[in-house]
């Protein structure tokens, strides 16, 4: 006999899940949560008629999962105002693996031979510098910029970048997760003197802010942050970059090819797509992403205010570039570090310590993480400071 789940059983335990400040894979809305269980069995279309399938047992090819498909993609083309002469392409791989996808598909953009050229790149933390280094693989690589001799924590102006004449293109990390730096507005390149298309690596905030699409001609964001589960990655890439990869790109990782399909070129991950169009819908219930952006910066501003007012914790990122979504933080007695994250973890906040790599504790407050969750996190830090002063 088949189990006949109950939404509001579901809804009613996953609302009283701790709340989770992972980086990545990431917190998910407990009302997408919620709807992807009453359907994991058996979905229904728009209509409410069911299948019989649960997305998962679906073809990729079939008119139900077809449907799934294309509301995703025009929820996220009107949630993301992306302009119609940009291609919205539902991939795999990830972050890293575009890192390769992205120079195999443009390093040999404006060559008459196929040959590859120089990309510029500005490095203002770890995902950045994975980038470049990956590039190198496959073209030359001039480090425009870079903020290494800060720690990481401001970001050189753009009127200091040294920027390569003719480069195929210029990669920016937009928020760098492990750092903490976001770029408040996107370069112009054209006032800078150049006329190579910006990529940006958006992972970190895809969805919690508004682009400037004029200034851009790639971008590309693994969706285990803010667009649901790992395993999808998404591409928007205007259509005039389709068409210029290296011989060697695979063809699953040609631009071109992916977007002539629709996707389909080979199995796409059927079900992240399914659940990041889940997402899509709730972000437009909420209001869509100039609500979502209101929201960001009233966590945001909630827990640095609770930074920069005390003298028991710090963080070491310039105001002027702090991100919204990735909070890293610092006790200035680090023998308190493990009593912190003990504490934390029995007031149900989760997966507060910081990246390996610098250490400390780092807060991620992507779109689904509620207001009432920074604010349950501010007032557990100002009891531990009261309590360990």
């Amino acid at each position: 006999m088949t189990r006949v789940l109950q939404p509001y059983f579901i809804l009613k335990n996953v609302m009283q899940r701790p709340y989770n400040f992972s980086a990545g894979p990431a917190t998910i809305a407990p009302e997408v949560l919620a709807q992807a269980a009453d359907e994991m069995l058996d979905w229904p279309d728009a209509s409410g008629k069911r299948c019989g399938m649960g997305v998962m047992e679906m073809s990729h090819r079939g008119k139900e999962f077809q449907s799934i498909y294309e509301h995703a993609e025009a929820d996220l083309r009107e949630l993301l105002s992306v302009p119609s002469h940009f291609n919205i392409l539902f991939m795999q791989g990830g972050g890293l693996a575009e890192n390769a996808f992205v120079p195999l598909n443009l390093c040999a953009l404006g060559s008459t031979d196929g040959t590859a050229g120089t990309a510029d790149f500005v490095v203002t933390g770890s995902w950045s510098d994975k980038s470049q280094n990956e590039a190198r693989k496959y073209c030359q690589v001039n480090i425009a910029a870079t903020n290494a001799a800060d720690g990481h924590t401001g970001m050189p102006e753009p009127s200091t970048w040294k920027l390569t004449k003719g480069a195929r293109y210029v990669h920016l990390c937009t928020n760098e997760t492990i750092h903490g730096v976001e770029y408040q507005t996107l370069p112009d390149l054209k006032a800078l003197g150049s006329s190579a298309p910006l990529v940006i690596d958006f992972s970190s905030h895809v969805a919690s802010r508004r682009v400037d699409w004029s200034r851009v001609g790639l971008a590309f964001a693994g969706a285990q942050k803010n667009l649901g589960p790992a395993g999808l990655t998404l591409v928007v890439v205007r259509q005039d970059l389709l068409g210029h990869a290296l011989p060697i790109c695979p063809s699953a990782f040609n631009y071109k090819t992916v977007a002539d399909n629709q996707s389909m070129f080979n199995t796409p991950p059927t079900f992240a797509i399914y659940m990041a169009g889940l997402i899509f819908k709730w972000l437009k219930r909420q209001g869509g992403i100039a609500a979502m952006e209101q929201r960001n910066m009233a966590k945001a501003q909630l827990l640095y205010d609770t930074l920069d007012t005390s003298a028991f914790y710090f963080n070491k990122v310039h105001p002027a570039c702090r991100s919204r979504m990735n909070v890293p933080f610092f006790l200035r007695d680090e023998s308190l570090n493990d009593a912190f994250l003990a504490g934390a973890k029995a007031a149900n906040l989760l997966q507060l310590k910081g990246h390996k790599s610098v250490g400390g504790m780092r807060a991620s407050i992507y779109n689904a993480m509620p207001l009432e969750g920074v604010q349950a996190l501010v007032d557990y830090m100002r009891e531990f400071e009261r309590t360990h002063r």
